[in-house]
């Protein structure tokens, strides 16, 4: 299991990953090449996904980035969604959790 806590790890975009995506108002269809998945995913989770395009990065990064875009205050409840939606994304196979 992820222990997201970690402060060793760092996120990235599943390695050969296209990340192909189209936008429908306030959601994202992206197809996973690596799976032949389709997934409707929201706003924080293509923030994410964004983010994880341009370089690998740390827990902390990823909250203080996505509390910024979403304009709250990253507390204990917003760091446990955060780290929901992480896994999630996990789950789908489109990113994925390693030591540095």
């Amino acid at each position: 299991m992820v222990q997201l806590g970690a402060s060793d790890g760092m996120w990235q975009v599943m390695p050969g990953q296209a990340l192909r995506v189209r936008q429908f108002d306030a959601e994202w269809v992206l197809y996973n090449d690596l799976s032949g998945d389709t997934h409707l995913l929201g706003e924080s989770a293509m923030h994410l996904l964004g983010v994880l395009r341009h370089a690998p990065a740390p827990r902390a990064a990823l909250h203080a980035s996505l509390a910024a875009a979403l304009e709250t205050a990253p507390d204990l409840a917003f760091a446990a969604e955060a780290d929901a939606l992480l896994a999630t994304l996990a789950g789908y196979f489109l990113i994925q959790y390693g030591a540095c």
